[in-house]
């Protein structure tokens, strides 16, 4: 769950559905119903676009261990998150991801979600599928990223049958009841941000480079600016703190980093509300890059099949 997603980035990317079960999906945040290819005629209407971080992609690639590989200084801030997303590139992505929501009073909830993404960055398309618990299995997500813009998303709901369309006003609130908001389960381009190097710091014993980033001219998000940490061993992402303007909201921690098929890879997510002093923990089980998959798999008309 991101690239700079966060998204891996990165993210992305989820505890009861409110409180009264699949049911409750329709008081989730209010969406748009429209159409998209493959959806079915008369799906609905045209609406506003939608709006960081690619959470159900949260990786960074090749590299030795930090105390073996000592790459050379950047010039920049720019290019450290460049060779970020160079080394998360992959055909694909597949995912079986548990996740434990943790609220403020630590009541533990569970769910189960199947991820997969087609294509890297700006150009990705993403499918998120409930399979646990029974009142919100078969709920799904498609997500389609683009390079200039926000992407967008449709949510489908076998409770009342529909596929809606995720408003751009509502892309700062919460998933599911989880702590990620819809905007961070987007995957990151290096190209949607401006970046600027505060220096080097180390998390959890790794030395990073430390980065600001702000959405560029193009971009719209609920954050106004975001902090990076990038190891240097391997340029995996280390941690992601997002503020609106400056109050730091939504902490995302990347932990038991691991090489999977040459890509490191954060098998653990967690992510903290800082202001509803809750978090959720996503795990990524069953994980594979460079899998086959199809084109026809990321439609609404995909969407809507249970499994």
């Amino acid at each position: 769950m991101n690239k700079i997603t966060l998204a891996l980035i990165g993210a992305s990317l989820l505890a009861p559905v409110g409180r009264g079960g699949a049911a409750a999906l329709v008081s989730q945040p209010a969406v748009v119903a429209q159409s998209f290819p493959g959806s079915r005629p008369g799906a609905g209407s045209s609406v506003r676009r939608p709006p960081f971080t690619g959470l159900p992609a949260p990786v960074s690639g090749p590299g030795k261990a930090c105390a073996t590989q000592q790459p050379a200084v950047p010039t920049d801030a720019r290019e450290v998150v460049a060779e970020n997303q160079k080394r998360t590139d992959a055909q694909s992505q597949h995912y079986e991801g548990t996740l434990k929501v943790v609220d403020a009073k630590g009541r533990v909830s569970d769910k189960r979600w199947i991820f997969d993404r087609l294509g890297s960055h700006g150009a990705s398309k993403a499918v998120l599928r409930f399979t646990e618990p029974a009142e919100v299995k078969g709920v799904a997500l498609l997500i389609v990223n683009h390079p200039d813009r926000a992407s967008d998303q449709w949510m489908w709901t076998p409770a009342i049958q529909r596929d809606r369309r995720i408003a751009l006003q509502d892309r700062s609130t919460r998933f599911f009841g989880t702590d990620f908001s819809f905007e961070d389960l987007e995957e990151r381009d290096v190209d949607q941000f401006e970046y600027r190097m505060l220096g080097e710091e180390a998390v959890d014993g790794a030395a990073c480079w430390k980065i600001e980033s702000k959405p560029g001219s193009r971009k719209t998000s609920q954050y106004t600016s975001s902090i990076l940490w990038i190891r240097r061993d391997n340029y995996a992402f280390a941690r992601i703190e997002n503020s609106i303007k400056s109050e730091i909201v939504r902490r995302l921690v990347y932990q038991k980093i691991e090489n999977v098929q040459s890509i490191w890879t954060a098998r653990v997510l967690e992510m903290t509300d800082l202001r509803r002093n809750s978090r959720t923990i996503l795990t990524l089980e069953k994980l594979a890059y460079n899998v086959p998959m199809r084109e026809d798999d990321f439609t609404l008309q995909a969407l809507r099949r249970e499994r």
